[in-house]
């Protein structure tokens, strides 16, 4: 088994894990009834798609 010739400091690995940092939920708007939603999905709320209905409000949960 191959065996690092020197430890990785604590700025090194600090480095390397810089861009790994989770980034929250994207969130916005719904155009049609206000409800909080993400982006280019169907509303949950309403079943509204941007300006149109694509969804019956009746099936949505």
């Amino acid at each position: 088994m191959a065996v690092p010739r020197k430890k990785t400091t604590k700025s090194k690995r600090n480095m390397r894990r810089a861009h790994d940092a989770l980034t929250g939920t994207q969130v916005q708007e719904c155009q049609n009834c206000g409800e909080m939603k993400r982006p280019h999905h169907v509303c949950d709320s309403c079943g509204y798609y941007g300006d149109r209905e694509v969804v019956e409000a009746a099936d949505v949960l």
